[in-house]
């Protein structure tokens, strides 16, 4: 018996031919994204208009005392933005602003325990020890959300390489 492979687009249930050309579109924000950014597949014709479609905006971060500590991410149309400058056009604010710098990343001298549920799943260099492997597959939906929280690729079972590396059925 075999087995045959149908690929469909994801917006419009389309069969994609082997020969069709496949347009990768990458959900990073959405109200209804639960845990972290999804890969959908379409066709070019189904994503021709979405430039056309797009807005303006800006994203910016609110530092204030309501976000406890974390700031707070805003979406708003770029011109709503804009006409929060009343002294300065925005376009010329933004040009003489100070500059952010990204946090600097710290070197931590203490060696990172992937077999306990903070670092499990992890894309690490090093061998996977039975406990992260164990702790992996038992709480999968736990490291999922976790990693995804952290922009992290999520560990998938059903792919071969993390099916091997953390002892998921069928590796």
């Amino acid at each position: 018996m075999g087995k045959k492979t149908i690929h469909v687009s994801d917006f419009s249930g389309q069969v994609l031919r082997p020969d069709d050309e496949v347009v990768k579109v990458v959900v990073l924000e959405h109200p209804d994204l639960v845990a972290g950014p999804v890969q959908l597949d379409a066709t070019p014709v189904e994503v021709e208009s979405i430039d056309d479609a797009a807005l303006d905006v800006a994203v910016v971060e609110i530092h204030d005392r309501h976000g406890g500590g974390e700031p707070r991410r805003v979406v708003l149309t770029a011109s709503e933005f804009d006409a929060m400058a009343t002294d300065v056009p925005m376009a010329q604010l933004l040009r003489t602003a100070e500059r952010v710098k990204p946090p600097k990343a710290r070197r931590s001298a203490e060696k990172i325990d992937y077999g306990t549920i903070e670092h499990a799943g992890k894309p690490h260099r090093g061998r996977v020890t039975e406990e992260e492997a164990r702790l992996v597959r038992e709480q999968l939906d736990e490291v999922n959300k976790r990693l995804a929280d952290a922009g992290i690729r999520q560990v998938d079972p059903a792919d071969p390489e993390h099916a091997a590396r953390y002892g998921f059925p069928g590796a």
